[in-house]
């Protein structure tokens, strides 16, 4: 009894590992193995990120600041690359902006609403956050360049090939930028990064060799479990009347990162504004400059063109999710109206995109 009183709740999801292992091969049944996939990837990605937790206290700041800056977003760079392989391009570019708006809206309005019901106002390094602010600014005019390009001013789109050329060009000076940021942030005294795994690390107490075992183990059954998801997304896809373009700018941000969000959460209601603004800005900084041009390269290994083009309302909720999380960065302090306030832009931005035609 005293062990199962130890494990956390999230970890009886993991119950839908094999529950889709056998609706998928025993039974054949995809929305049951959908399902079961979605609920299982959620414990996998809170494993591999405590793993990661775990590997940083021992490695030191620095190179624990590098890990879980480049392990933050494991789970859904594994289910974006075997989404890839399967040839559901569109599907991996709408978990691209819908995990940026997700970290922008969501997470961070949960952070603001519950942490300033509990707290009141709260304040947090306005120079810091400025600065996450001010790269993702330059991440979204990195990410509107190509798509802007691929509309002439006779309304033609410009060959695939050129637009490839493009995107990969971009995609290069984003990973450029991506390491130039981590560089600074490492370097800057007093970075939430920068201390990534010191002394107040909520790690578990495993081993160096145990965290290796738990990161292989996740990482293992996260392919197992994203190889049934993006298998079952076309039934699921037919029998719900969902697009491919809804479940990968909702579902598959949501699935990827809950626990990673329920982290920043969590602090936020601990009055730590400046670790959950962080875990919230450093996400959307990694998927824009580091796993959206990293994908473009896998792409090109599977024989697939991803281009970084996406379609006007992406670009419009992109640039409004940037927008308002500077203007709520820009005095140094947030309560729980603005929390609300981003949480209503995530709500109609998701109702629009359910509507959005495929």
């Amino acid at each position: 009894m005293k062990f199962l009183k130890s494990i956390k709740p999230i970890y009886y999801l993991l119950l839908g590992l094999p529950l889709a292992i056998l609706f998928d091969y025993g039974l054949h049944n995809p929305i049951l193995s959908f399902v079961a996939a979605c609920v299982g990837l959620i414990p996998l990605a809170s494993l591999i990120g405590e793993a990661t937790e775990v590997m940083a206290s021992v490695t030191g700041p620095k190179i624990g600041g590098l890990l879980n800056a480049t392990l933050g977003n494991a789970a859904e760079l594994i289910i974006t690359i075997v989404a890839i392989n399967a040839g559901l391009l569109e599907l991996v570019k709408a978990s691209i902006t819908g995990s940026i708006i997700g970290n922008l809206l969501l997470v961070m309005g949960a952070s603001l609403l519950l942490g300033g019901l509990k707290n009141g106002t709260q304040k947090f390094d306005r120079a810091h956050v400025g600065t996450n602010a001010t790269m993702l600014v330059l991440a979204v005019v990195a990410l509107c360049v190509p798509s802007l390009l691929n509309h002439t001013l006779e309304g033609e789109e410009l060959p695939v090939a050129v637009m490839e050329s493009m995107s990969l060009g971009v995609a290069v000076v984003m990973i450029m930028l991506y390491a130039l940021g981590l560089y600074f942030t490492l370097r800057t005294p007093h970075s939430p990064l920068a201390h990534a795994g010191g002394a107040e690390s909520e790690a578990p107490h495993w081993s160096m060799q145990t965290a290796a075992g738990v990161l292989a183990f996740a990482t293992l059954a996260t392919v197992v479990l994203s190889e049934i998801l993006v298998g079952s997304v076309e039934a699921v896809t037919a029998s719900f009347g969902l697009s491919e373009f809804f479940i990968g700018i909702i579902l598959v941000p949501l699935i990827g990162n809950v626990a990673e969000h329920l982290v920043a959460v969590q602090v936020a209601m601990k009055n730590q504004m400046d670790l959950s603004l962080e875990i919230a800005l450093g996400s959307s900084l990694q998927i824009a400059l580091f796993v959206a041009p990293v994908l473009a390269f896998v792409a090109l290994l599977f024989g697939q063109q991803l281009t970084l083009v996406f379609n006007q309302f992406e670009l419009v909720a992109l640039i409004a999710a940037v927008l308002t999380t500077a203007l709520v960065a820009a005095d140094g302090e947030t309560n729980w109206l603005e929390g609300a306030q981003l949480i209503g832009v995530y709500l109609m931005l998701g109702l629009a995109f359910f509507f959005l035609p495929a």
